[in-house]
């Protein structure tokens, strides 16, 4: 699906695109806020003290460097792939997009993905696609997830598309299957918010595709060149 394997930055024309399919969202549990506290500060905890020991002792050359930088957060592979074990998986320390002013782009990845995502008090997460969302029931949940459609902003005018949009609401914890090449976007209002990410298809794409090194960003795609503002991803 890429042009350039190893390109970290890579964007299609967002009015060629048409997801091949649709993303799957189960909403699971809502926690009392101090235990939603606790599991979003743990493992954000991890993220950042893994940064933290890159800074201080840098991967050499060569291996796996498993503190990495994606665009809606830091990130860390828990449980990098193996001959064999063609999947990954990590955990992203959302961004406050209000701290940067800047929001995620729509994007899509050259292999599926399954997404859980936490968020603690004070705090949202908005997740979008260019196609409707299909939500399935979960015997947990109380209450319907707050969805609406907007226009997607990276759109170049005169021209528009639909961006499809949920909240996932504060103390939350909410699933999504992505398909592979399937349109997506996440962006944090606060600071409490974390996924845990399984990639069933890393190692292959890494494979077949050539990569010279593994890097999370060099299997996604962009639908823009250009992050737009705060104010188009904080709206609900």
């Amino acid at each position: 699906m890429k042009r350039t394997p190893d390109d970290e930055n890579e964007s299609f024309d967002v009015l060629a695109h048409t997801d091949a399919d649709q993303n799957r969202v189960t909403p699971l549990l809502r926690l009392p806020a101090g235990a939603a506290m606790a599991v979003v500060e743990a493992l954000a905890g991890l993220v950042r003290h893994a940064h933290k020991l890159e800074s201080t002792d840098p991967t050499p050359p060569g291996q796996l460097r498993r503190a990495q930088v994606f665009e809606e957060g830091d990130v860390y592979m828990a449980e990098p792939p193996f001959e064999g074990y063609f999947a990954d998986r990590y955990i992203m320390d959302f961004y406050d997009v209000r701290e940067r002013d800047i929001c995620s782009r729509m994007h899509l990845h050259t292999g599926l993905r399954f997404v859980r995502m936490m968020t603690g008090p004070d705090t949202t997460i908005r997740v979008s696609s260019m196609s409707p969302l299909v939500v399935a029931p979960s015997p947990r949940w109380e209450g319907e997830l707050r969805m609406f459609v907007d226009d997607l902003p990276e759109v170049p005018a005169p021209d528009r598309r639909d961006r499809y949009n949920f909240i996932v609401p504060p103390n939350a914890w909410v699933d999504m299957q992505i398909p592979r090449g399937v349109s997506h976007q996440f962006n944090a209002v606060g600071p409490n918010a974390v996924i845990d990410s399984v990639h069933p298809e890393e190692s292959i794409e890494t494979l077949r595709e050539g990569m010279s090194g593994y890097r999370m960003m060099a299997q996604t795609i962009f639908l823009a060149e250009e992050r737009s503002a705060a104010t188009t991803c904080t709206t609900t």
